[in-house]
Order: C-alpha cells, then structure tokens, then sequence
C-alpha cells in the first residue's frame, strides 16, 4: 500500500510537471529569441555571453516560479487582474518588437572593443530586456499565474504543486539556457545576411506577440464591462 501511495504521488508529480512544461516551453520558444540575443550581445566574446545565459536562466527560473507559486496572490493585493497585466505587458512587447524592427547596426568600427565594457553592458541587459520581456514576456507570465491558480485542497497536493513549478520552471530555464550558450555557433552558421533575415522576422513576430497579447487583455476587459 505504502508502495502504491508512492507511485501514485510520482504519477501526480510527473503529470503536473508535463503540464506546466506543455504550457509554457511553447509560448516561451527559446529558439526564436536567438537572433534578438545575438543582436543585443554583439560584440560580446563567448565567456560573456555563457555567463550571460546563466544568468537570463536564472531570473527566468525566479519570474517563472515566482509566477506560479505567487502571481495570483500578488494580482489581489494590487487588485489587478490577468486581463490588465496582458494589456500593460502586452504594449512593451510592442514596444520592443517595434524598436527591434527598426534596429539599425551601428557603423562598422576597427577598434577591439573592451572587453570590460563589454561585458558591463551585457550585464546591464540580463534582467532587462533580455529576461523580460524577451524570454518571458507578459504572455508567458499571463500562462504561468493561470497554471498555478489551480489551488488543492490538501497539504499533500499543495506540495506536489509546489515541487512541479520549481521543477518546470528549471526545465524551462534549463532550456534557454542551452539555446543561449550556443546561439554563437547558430550565428555561424546563418551568416550576416541570415541573422539580420532571421532578426527582422523575429521582431516581426514579437511585435504580432505583442498586439495578440494586447487584443488577449482587452476582449477579457471588454467582456467585463459587458457583464458589469
């Protein structure tokens, strides 16, 4: 019995794990942030961008986590709604769509840049915009309070949810961060005129990101004001 009780909780924790994985790694889709992170490290050596991937990795594994765990609790105690997050988030993937879209490399210079400052800049870029809203935009934010609004009735539920966010939430993380320490030998392979194709098109798609995100928050709005 013992035994059977075990596998039953192994069971509860794999399919929750699937579950939060299966939401978010598609809207997340580390693969189409590449040319962006590629773009806002230029110039970067590969030391730089490794760490830098660690450390985007890390703050997702915090903001994706910390959504689930507590996202739900902190929307009440602003009384905000999901709806009001998708429209506020929505707008700065816009933005940055936008901004990316009309990304102009700078000219061309001889000069090795430093690697200090090199470095310092990228630092700068970790969290913000690189984390947010690149890799985890308002969308994937939106997805992660919804999944882990599903409260349970037991102590033994609440701590196989609370074990299969923190390891989704690595899963996630643990795939950015792979797709990021290799994204040198991704730009390699595509060539200047490949990245700067495949940047367009990423920005082009975070931008239509946005506006969905955008259009999402402001039907569930409208139809609160329908109802009220």
């Amino acid at each position: 019995m013992f035994e059977s009780l075990i596998t039953s909780d192994a069971l509860q924790l794999i399919h929750a794990v699937l579950l939060i994985v299966g939401a978010l790694l598609p809207v997340v889709n580390p693969p189409g942030d590449v040319p962006i992170f590629l773009t806002m490290t230029k110039g970067c050596d590969e030391a730089t961008r490794r760490d830098l991937a660690r450390r985007i990795a890390i703050y997702s594994f915090a903001l994706l986590a910390g959504s689930m765990l507590f996202g739900s609790f902190v929307l009440r105690m602003f009384d905000l709604s999901v709806s009001a997050l998708q429209v506020a988030g929505g707008a700065v993937v816009c933005a940055l769509g936008w901004n990316m879209l009309n990304y102009e490399a700078p000219a061309a210079n001889t000069a090795q840049p430093d690697a200090h400052d090199a470095e310092q800049a990228a630092d700068a870029k970790a969290f913000y915009p690189l984390t947010l809203p690149v890799s985890i935009d308002a969308g994937v934010i939106a997805v992660a309070i919804t999944v882990g609004a599903n409260h349970s009735q037991t102590l033994k539920s609440d701590l196989i949810q609370f074990a299969a966010a923190l390891i989704g939430s690595a899963v996630v993380a643990t795939s950015l961060l792979l797709v990021y320490r290799y994204a040198g030998r991704v730009s390699g392979w595509l060539g200047n005129m490949g990245m700067e194709v495949m940047l367009r098109l990423s920005a082009l798609l975070v931008l239509s990101i946005g506006v969905q995100i955008v259009w999402n928050g402001m039907k569930s709005l409208l139809g609160e004001l329908r109802v009220a």
